[in-house]
């Protein structure tokens, strides 16, 4: 018989998790978004999702630690490089100049740090990731 103790989340504690993941879901979807509108901007064709950036918010909340807070920060970060970096984009096309470069610079900025971000999920086989009980 397993003597530890069982651990239960308390409400607030409960709450706070289910807020953080779901800030951290509006976010990624965000970047999503801005991510293909500054392809568009580079002249790219629309790139098609794969099954981890569809699914990244929900593999994520299943890894715990450091990895969970990396990947939280990181999202942070690209929300925070793709924001003004769109602003400005959409700015130097309202004016009639191309932007075409900086468009193009700022999407392999947003796929290398997405690739990273995706690096931190676990690998999962045919049958999708590891799940213990």
């Amino acid at each position: 018989m397993d003597a530890s103790p069982t651990k239960f989340l308390t409400p607030d504690r409960a709450d706070h998790k289910v807020a953080a993941s779901n800030n951290l879901s509006r976010q990624w979807a965000a970047v999503q978004d801005a991510a293909a509108a500054v392809a568009m901007l580079a002249g790219m064709p629309a790139e098609k999702p794969s099954q981890k950036m569809r699914n990244f918010p929900a593999l994520i909340r299943d890894v715990d630690g450091w990895q969970l807070d990396l990947a939280r920060n990181q999202v942070s970060d690209m929300a925070a490089m793709m924001q003004p970096g769109l602003a400005a984009l959409l700015a130097t096309k309202a004016r009639g100049q191309n932007g075409t470069s900086a468009a193009l610079t700022l999407w392999h900025e947003y796929v290398a740090a997405r690739d990273a971000l995706l690096a931190l999920l676990p690998e999962s086989g045919a049958m999708g990731p590891r799940r213990s009980a």
